[in-house]
C-alpha cells in the first residue's frame, strides 16, 4: 500500500506526510533503519512547514545524537543544511510578497463573491480582439485557485500567458508581469518551488529588459491590470481604480481603452458627486466618446447619465439598440445599461422588447436571459400606471427560474427577485415565503444575509402586511456590521417608522438606533 500511495501524483504536503509515516513504519515495523533515515530526510527537506516535517527533523536529531557512526555524521551534515534551506525559503517568500499580482492585492476572497465574479467574467465573453482577455484569464486563474479548482487555475493562467504573448508579438514584455507573478505564487502554494523560482527569475529578466518608463513607478500595464481588477472586484474602489488608470495613461497616452475605463470608473463613483462634479463628469464623458466612438458600453453609460439629467435621448437610445443587437453577446456590449436607460425614460416596454429581440437572435445565451429577467423585474417593480398582467408575471417567473438554474452558485439576488415575482402573482405568497425561509437557512456571507433580511423585511411589510415582523428583520439587517446600500435602506426604513409614530415598536426602534454603531445621526 505504501508503494502504491508513493507512486501517486500527490501535493507536497501529502507527500511529506506520507514520507514521515513510511519512515516510522520502516523503523518500527520493518526494522530497516537506514531506509527509515532516508525517508525522514525526504520529509524534512521538503520546504513545507508542518508537524510532519518537524517530526522527521526531531527523529533525525535523536538518531544523530546517539553515536559517531558515518550515518550519524551524514545526518548532522544534513540537518546543518536545513537552516540554509529555510533562509532561502524566507528570501523567496519576501520576494513573492513584493510582487504586483492578484495574490498580493488583498482581494476579497469570500466564496460567494468569487462565484459571482467567476460567472461575471464568463459573461464578458472571449471574443478575439477583446483587450481585457488576458486580464480575464488571469483573474479567472486566481478565482479558481481560491475556490480550490487547481487544474482549472493552471489552465487559466496558461491561457493568460498565451494571450499576453500574442499581444506582445511573442515578446516577454510588461504585459506578463502580473501573470508571471501569479504563476510564481501558484507554484509556491503547490510546493513546486523550482517552478516558482523559475518565474521569479523570468520576472527579474523581464523587468531588467523592460524597466518602467518612470523610475519607482509600476509598469503602465501593471497599473492598468490592477485598475481593471479593482474595478471588477469592488463597487466602492472605483476612485482607486480610476487613479491607477490615470497613472497608466500618463505613461502610455495612446491606450484609448485605459482612458475609457478611467472615465467608466469615475462614473461608478458618480452617485456620490455634487453638481460641479456632475458637469465635469459629463465633459469627461464627452471627451471619452470622441476618443472611443465605437465603444457601445461607453455610449450606453453616456445615455444613462444624460437621461438622469432629464435630457431627451430616446431617439439616440433606439439607434444604439440597433447597433447593440448586431454585435456579439457580451456583458460589455451595453445591453444591460441600455435596459436601464429605457427604465430611466419610463419606457419599460422598450426595455422588454430589446431583451426579447436579443434573446430571439441568441436563444441559448444565459446572459441575455439574465438581461430579459431584469427587464421584466424593472417593469413589474417600478411601472405604476397599471398592474402587471398574469401573463407578464408568468413570463418573468419562467425567466428567473431559468436564470437561477444557469447561475447555480451566484444567483441569490435572482432568487430574491423570483420570490418577489411569486409574491406579486395571484397565487404565490406561500411559494415566496417558502423560498425566503429556504434562503435564510443557508450559510450565507454577512453581506448576502444583510441583503436577504432587507428584502424579506420589505416583503413582510408590503406583501404580507406584517409590520412588526418587518421591523424585526430591518433590525436584523441593520445590526450586521457591514456598510452597504441594504443596511442603510433598513436604517432609513426604521427611522421613517419611528418618525410616523404609529407603531407600538417606536420606542424600541429609537433605542435600537441609538445603540447602533456606525450609523448616521438618529
Amino acid at each position: 500500500m505504501y508503494q502504491e500511495m508513493m507512486e501517486r501524483d500527490l501535493e507536497p504536503a501529502d507527500k511529506q506526510m506520507l514520507y514521515n509515516y513510511y519512515a516510522k513504519y520502516l523503523m518500527f515495523d520493518r526494522r530497516v533503519k537506514q531506509r527509515s533515515i532516508q525517508y525522514h530526510m525526504k520529509a524534512a527537506e521538503m520546504p513545507y512547514q508542518s508537524f510532519f516535517q518537524q517530526n522527521s527533523i526531531n527523529a533525525l536529531q535523536r538518531i544523530s545524537g546517539r553515536g559517531t557512526t558515518r550515518i550519524c555524521r551524514e545526518i548532522r551534515e544534513f540537518l546543518e543544511q536545513l537552516p540554509r534551506l529555510d533562509s532561502f525559503a524566507a528570501q523567496s517568500q519576501s520576494k513573492l510578497e513584493s510582487l504586483e499580482c492578484h495574490f498580493t492585492w488583498n482581494l476579497d476572497t469570500s466564496r460567494s463573491k468569487l462565484f459571482r465574479l467567476r460567472d461575471d467574467l464568463v459573461d464578458i465573453g472571449t471574443e478575439k480582439g477583446n483587450i481585457w482577455l488576458g486580464h480575464i484569464y488571469n483573474l479567472q486563474g486566481f478565482i479558481h485557485y481560491k475556490l480550490g479548482f487547481i487544474e482549472e487555475a493552471r489552465d487559466f493562467f496558461s491561457r493568460a500567458t498565451e494571450t499576453f504573448h500574442q499581444l506582445g508579438d511573442a515578446d516577454e514584455g510588461p504585459w506578463l508581469v502580473v501573470n508571471y507573478g501569479n504563476l510564481a505564487w501558484l507554484h509556491q502554494h503547490l510546493g513546486e518551488d523550482s517552478q516558482s523560482q523559475g518565474y521569479l527569475s523570468k520576472l527579474d529578466t523581464l523587468i531588467e529588459t523592460h524597466p518602467p518608463p518612470i523610475q519607482d513607478e509600476l509598469h503602465p500595464e501593471v497599473c492598468a491590470e490592477k485598475a481593471w481588477t479593482l474595478m471588477t472586484f469592488y463597487k466602492d474602489k472605483k476612485l482607486q481604480a480610476a487613479d491607477y488608470f490615470q497613472r497608466a495613461v500618463r505613461m502610455k497616452p495612446e491606450m484609448v481603452s485605459w482612458q475609457t475605463s478611467r472615465v467608466l470608473a469615475l462614473v461608478g463613483d458618480y452617485k456620490h458627486s455634487d453638481t460641479d462634479q456632475d458637469v465635469g463628469m459629463l465633459e469627461e464623458m464627452r471627451m471619452a466618446r470622441e476618443e472611443d466612438p465605437d465603444n457601445l458600453y461607453l455610449a450606453a453609460v453616456d445615455l444613462l447619465l444624460r437621461a438622469k439629467r432629464g435630457e431627451q435621448i430616446k431617439d439616440e437610445a433606439d439607434e444604439l439598440e440597433e447597433k447593440i443587437l448586431i454585435n456579439p453577446v457580451s456583458s460589455y456590449s451595453g445591453i444591460r445599461i441600455l435596459i436601464r436607460v429605457y427604465k430611466q425614460l419610463d419606457c419599460y416596454d422598450e426595455a422588454i422588447d430589446l431583451a426579447e429581440k436579443a434573446l430571439k437572435k441568441h436563444p441559448d445565451e444565459r446572459y441575455l436571459k439574465r438581461c430579459a429577467a431584469l427587464s421584466y423585474t424593472l417593469k413589474i417593480s417600478f411601472y405604476k400606471e397599471s398592474c402587471p398582467s398574469e401573463s407578464m408575471i408568468s413570463r418573468a417567473i419562467s425567466l428567473h427560474e431559468e436564470v437561477v438554474s444557469l447561475y447555480p452558485h451566484s444567483s441569490l439576488m435572482k432568487e430574491v427577485d423570483l420570490a418577489y415575482m411569486y409574491a406579486k402573482s395571484g397565487h404565490g405568497l406561500m411559494k415566496a415565503e417558502q423560498m425566503y425561509q429556504e434562503m435564510m437557512e443557508r450559510d450565507l456571507d454577512p453581506a448576502d444575509k444583510q441583503m436577504l433580511y432587507n428584502y424579506y423585511a420589505k416583503y413582510l411589510n408590503f406583501d404580507r402586511r406584517e409590520g412588526q415582523k418587518s421591523i424585526e428583520y430591518h433590525m436584523k439587517a441593520a445590526e450586521i456590521p457591514y456598510q452597504s446600500f441594504f443596511r442603510q435602506n433598513s436604517i432609513n426604513s426604521l427611522k421613517k417608522i419611528r418618525d410616523k409614530g404609529r407603531s407600538r415598536m417606536c420606542r424600541e426602534i429609537q433605542e435600537f438606533l441609538e445603540n447602533l454603531p456606525d450609523s448616521e445621526s438618529v
